[in-house]
């Protein structure tokens, strides 16, 4: 059983950033791929990033490539997710996801979820 808490959403001009971190709990942190998904109001919600267990493959939506960075320290169990030169469409709520399952090139969800924080981008 993984419990994972998110921080670090808030409110952020355009071409502002914020650093997301999820903290989970229980020993088994480092044996699980982790992501992060956002939704928005009214759209399903969408694969945004994931590490892999070792934290040497990442992965990344095309509408963030370039922009943010998924990473973790196990250490801490701990993942991270540096955005960079947001625009108001990356508003939304952003969870965490451990355990991740996959369909194609890229995870579509995970066994365990956050919360979620909220990411609000004004223009």
């Amino acid at each position: 059983q993984v419990q994972l808490v998110e921080s670090g959403g808030g409110l952020v001009q355009a071409g502002g950033s914020l650093r997301l971190s999820c903290a989970a709990s229980g020993r088994t942190f480092s044996s699980y791929g982790m992501g992060w998904f956002r939704q928005a109001p009214g759209k399903e919600r969408e694969f945004v990033a994931a590490v892999r267990r070792s934290g040497g493959i990442t992965y990344y939506s095309d509408s963030v490539k370039g922009r943010f960075t998924i990473s973790r320290d196990n250490a801490k169990n701990t993942v991270y997710l540096q955005m960079n030169s947001l625009k108001p469409e990356d508003t939304a709520v952003y969870y965490c996801a451990a355990d991740l399952y996959w369909r194609g090139s890229y995870p579509q969800g995970g066994n365990y979820w956050g919360q979620g924080t909220q990411v609000t981008v004004s223009s």
